[in-house]
C-alpha cells in the first residue's frame, strides 16, 4: 500500500508544481506561500477530525513534538525557497534541483539514522544527479 500513497504523492507533487507557477504570476512568492500553507493546514485538521486522530495528541513525547516541529519548519523554509524559486525560474529547472533532496535524504539518512547505502542506491543517485545536470544546462 505504500507505494501506491508514494506514487499518488509524486503526482499530486507534479500537478502542485504546475498549478503553483500559474498561481503565482503576479503575487509575491512569500504571500502565495502562505495562501497554500493555510490550504494545506485546513485539509490537514481536516482529515484528523474525520479520522479521529486528534484522540492521539495526548500520547506524543516530547522528543516527537520537538522532530515534529523541526520538521515543520525545515518543510516553511524548503516552501518559501521552492515558491520563490518557481516564480523566478522555469518549473522544467526548478523541479528537478528541488529533487536533489532525494540524494541530500539518502545522505542524511546515511549520516543520522545509519541507513546503508546499497548498490543500487549508489547507482540510482548517480542517476539522479547526471539528470538533474542533464536537464538544468
Amino acid at each position: 500500500m505504500w507505494l501506491l500513497f508514494a506514487i499518488l504523492s509524486s503526482v499530486f507533487a507534479a500537478l502542485t508544481s504546475i498549478l503553483a507557477k500559474v498561481g503565482i504570476e503576479g503575487v509575491d512568492s512569500t504571500l502565495a506561500t502562505a495562501i497554500r500553507t493555510a490550504v494545506v493546514l485546513i485539509m490537514s485538521w481536516g482529515m484528523v477530525f474525520l479520522t479521529g486522530a486528534q484522540k492521539g495528541m495526548g500520547q506524543i513525547s516530547q522528543k516527537s513534538w520537538l522532530f515534529l516541529i523541526l520538521s515543520g519548519l525545515a518543510t516553511g523554509a524548503s516552501w518559501l525557497c521552492y515558491y520563490k524559486a518557481l516564480q523566478m525560474g522555469d518549473v522544467s529547472k526548478v523541479v528537478p534541483i528541488d529533487k536533489l533532496s532525494v540524494l541530500i535524504t539518502l545522505f542524511l539518512a546515511f549520516l543520522f539514522l545509519h541507513e546503508q547505502f546499497t548498490a543500487k542506491s549508489i547507482a540510482g543517485c548517480v542517476l539522479i544527479g547526471a539528470g538533474t545536470l542533464l536537464m538544468v544546462m
